[in-house]
């Protein structure tokens, strides 16, 4: 069956100052690694087994409907505003309306270079496309906001990194691709008309019925803590939340250097390129207002009254840390059986972080414990775990189900980043096997199965990974 993709493309609709208009290059001999099967469904993509599904998602040929553009933005990358940043190693090909009526892009990354690479060779290596396709699809399991996967395919081709590498070419999905910085774009060009052209569009698209730019804020803001309130939940941290990497739909994009937190650590950096921890575990609360400030700026322009502006915009972003903890106290609750926590339960979760912190506990398995009752194997101090745990107890006398409620928040499975690392390490080696057996796991993470017992493990001392990289 010939493969069909049912596109209609409204990004390509907007004005050419949105985008640059060009097609992938093409690569040397492609070949397929992995296909969602299921997410292709939910798309509405049929033809899954046409023999040329490689070359398509390697960008040889490109489908019937798509219509490939860069897109252009701005950003703040580690608090420096770049005024044009732009899709420098990808392509959106076009949208689809799935079976569930959800309008989504369909995105080659690492297809070549665009008038945005900035002396960039546009493409991508085989290491950062598998983690992104593990961590992005692990992270929709989870129940997290998230980009997907559709395709992971070989090039044939090597990229020069510090060393030739193996190429590879991923196929992304998201509700869009639009960020606070290509409202930044815009703003700082002066570009009212499109700044406007693009609120119209996003709130269309993202958020029905919202016609005032600070209502479009207020919104973004509800949905960008009620993210990072969960990344704090699960241990993950992004490593590079510029705000290109901040998408208005409150997806999680961009899975360069994230990982996940083995020992407790609230300081926590794995990004190589974060030297001053403005990315790390805990400051991710202070950033995502940050950002959200720097997308209130950008919004200023579309305000008749410029001052009330600034007062209503800011009232709004300063509203957020409030906002923020309300939902880690929601979302921390859960993790200890909580179904209605109340802010006098700060301090009963802030207690155990603090023994675990103080033993180098591991966050998941911890947390999971807490569900399994075998808790206090994680906590090093055992007399103050048992204090602790009494206090616990007093707490959930007036919960129905604590344990059932754990079990459901707290995962057995995460993308462990020593896992991961081997996964990629034995794909360049040319063998996938490691790489689909840790796909197939994290699907089902809050599933206890001995046979993957292996993967709850935190890494040995020789396998812990100190440092994660963009892959650019």
């Amino acid at each position: 069956m010939t493969l069909h993709i049912p596109f209609d493309n409204s990004y390509a609709r907007l004005p050419g100052r949105f985008y640059t208009r060009q097609g992938p290059t093409p690569v040397k001999a492609p070949q397929t690694i992995a296909f969602n099967h299921a997410l292709a469904e939910t798309l509405g993509i049929t033809g899954a087994d046409d023999p040329t599904l490689a070359a398509q998602f390697a960008g040889n040929t490109v489908p019937e409907g798509a219509e490939p553009l860069a897109q252009l933005y701005a950003g703040h990358q580690f608090g420096q505003f770049n005024p044009q940043l732009g899709d420098g190693r990808a392509l959106l090909l076009g949208e689809v309306i799935g079976t569930d009526g959800i309008r989504r892009d369909i995105q080659l990354k690492g297809s070549g270079p665009t008038p945005y690479s900035r002396m960039g060779d546009g493409r991508a290596w085989l290491g950062p496309v598998l983690r992104e396709y593990v961590v992005s699809e692990a992270m929709h399991a989870l129940g997290v906001p998230t980009t997907r996967a559709l395709a992971a395919v070989r090039t044939g081709e090597e990229v020069i990194r510090e060393r030739p590498l193996p190429g590879a070419v991923l196929t992304r999905v998201a509700q869009s691709h639009i960020r606070v910085g290509t409202f930044q774009v815009f703003a700082a060009r002066r570009e009212t008309d499109h700044l406007r052209t693009l609120f119209d569009y996003t709130a269309d698209r993202h958020y029905p019925g919202v016609t005032d730019p600070l209502d479009l804020l207020e919104q973004v803001i509800k949905r960008q803590a009620a993210l990072v309130a969960q990344w704090m939940s699960i241990g993950f941290i992004h490593g590079v939340m510029n705000t290109d990497n901040c998408t208005l739909s409150g997806e999680t994009i961009d899975y360069g250097p994230c990982a996940f937190m083995d020992a407790y650590d609230p300081d926590t950096v794995f990004s190589s390129i974060d030297r001053y921890g403005r990315y790390g575990y805990a400051a991710q609360a202070d950033i995502i207002a940050w950002n959200m400030a720097q997308l209130a700026t950008a919004l200023v322009p579309l305000m008749p009254d410029t001052d009330k502006a600034i007062t209503d915009f800011t009232a709004a972003v300063h509203a957020m840390p409030d906002l923020l903890r309300g939902e880690w106290l929601a979302r921390f609750g859960a993790k200890i059986g909580l179904s209605a926590p109340t802010p006098d339960d700060f301090a009963l979760i802030g207690d155990l972080l603090s023994l675990m912190q103080a033993g180098g506990s591991d966050f998941t398995n911890t947390f999971r414990a807490l569900a399994e009752g075998s808790a206090r194997d994680q906590i090093a101090d055992r007399q103050a775990y048992a204090e602790w745990e009494s206090r616990w107890q007093r707490r959930l006398e007036s919960e129905g189900d604590p344990q059932a409620l754990m079990a459901r928040v707290n995962p057995v499975l995460i993308p462990r980043n020593h896992r991961i690392e081997q996964m990629i390490e034995a794909a360049v080696a040319g063998d996938d096997a490691p790489f689909h057996r840790l796909n197939a796991a994290l699907a089902r993470p809050f599933d206890a199965d001995p046979a993957q017992d292996d993967l709850r493990q935190p890494p040995k001392p020789d396998e812990r990974v100190r440092a994660t990289f963009c892959g650019t």
